[in-house]
């Protein structure tokens, strides 16, 4: 029987995918915080997931070498963060509290998936190795 790495550790994989695109977005609005007229922006990562949930239950198998290769959709829509300050006058809204609140929760969360990752591949290579360390 064949094991199917993209069923075994294709979702988490992806999850982990969208939380850097999501920390270098969050990365980009701290370093923006003092930038006249920069509009915080970030990734919803619900809407990404369900995406990337949707466009696996897809079969996408090429049954001859001339089809079009299918591929899944995108890792989610960039928006622009709503703000809740009032303005400053000078067409900023990155509330820096905010988004380093948003980092850091961003970050335990791909701490937590890499980890879920690890365990993934330390169970398959117990497997393979019938039980052996």
């Amino acid at each position: 029987m064949a094991i199917s790495l993209d069923k075994l550790m294709g979702f988490t994989h992806k999850a982990v995918q969208v939380r850097t695109e999501r920390m270098e977005v969050l990365a980009g609005n701290l370093a923006n915080a003092n930038t006249p007229g920069y509009k915080a922006r970030d990734i919803n990562f619900q809407d990404a997931m369900r995406s990337a949930q949707s466009g696996r239950s897809q079969n996408l198998t090429r049954t001859h070498e001339n089809h079009i290769k299918g591929h899944m959709q995108g890792s989610g829509e960039m928006q622009f963060r709503i703000s809740n300050q009032p303005d400053t006058g000078d067409g900023n809204n990155v509330d820096v509290q905010v988004e380093r609140n948003a980092f850091l929760d961003n970050g335990l969360r791909y701490q937590a998936s890499v980890e879920f990752l690890n365990g993934k591949i330390k169970g398959m290579k117990k497997a393979i190795s019938g039980g052996q360390s």
